[in-house]
């Protein structure tokens, strides 16, 4: 007899360039289509998004890159992504032409220089309730002290109820929070929340 999704344990691997549509679809859902937001503003009205964020999610450098990636697969299916990366010990001046959306992103990492920041956690919602999410959590912590780090850092949206509570279940506490700034972005959120955790 085959084993259930409910009761398969989640394989983790790092992600290679052909997961990049699995990425992108991860971190759009992650933070509530705002790279799905800023991918149709980039591209245009005529321009694909989706096409656009693969593109990015497939190149060898840059924060949201695939090597910073890694992917829980239950069954052989990808079920969840983790991406991260270390913060900036020093985190540079925010550039004045910085769309307003992503200024209290960036002020929210500057308040954990140093850190292991967990930029993306999702889960396929098949997969939800399997314990996906956690095993990545803690495979994120052991990346994290690998590499000489002694917190994680993570936003979350003050709307994302069940995230938090994974969140604050598993020792994150709170640090700060800031206003959503949403022009023409379509989302129930009214704040992000930065939390962290010492992994020491």
């Amino acid at each position: 007899m085959g084993v259930s999704i409910r009761e398969a344990k989640a394989a983790i691997r790092a992600a290679m360039p052909g997961d990049a549509e699995h990425l992108a679809r991860f971190i759009n859902m992650a933070a509530d289509d705002l790279p799905l937001h800023f991918w149709q503003k980039s591209v245009g009205a005529s321009g694909d998004p989706w096409a656009y964020g693969k593109e990015r999610a497939a190149r060898e450098t840059g924060s949201f890159s695939y090597r910073n990636a890694w992917l829980a697969e239950v069954d052989g299916a990808v079920a969840a992504c983790l991406l991260g990366y270390p913060a900036e010990a020093e985190p540079s001046p925010i550039a004045p032409d910085t769309p307003a959306i992503f200024v209290p992103l960036m002020q929210l990492e500057a308040l954990a220089p140093g850190s292991w920041y967990l930029n993306v956690l999702a889960t396929y919602e098949p997969f939800r309730g399997r314990g996906t999410g956690s095993a990545l959590l803690a495979h994120a912590e052991q990346i994290a002290r690998a590499s000489g780090h002694d917190t994680i850092s993570l936003i979350a949206a003050d709307s994302h109820a069940e995230a938090r509570r994974l969140y604050t279940g598993k020792g994150f506490r709170e640090l700060a929070r800031r206003a959503v700034v949403k022009d023409d972005w379509q989302v129930d959120a009214a704040e992000w929340i930065l939390y962290t955790k010492s992994v020491a």
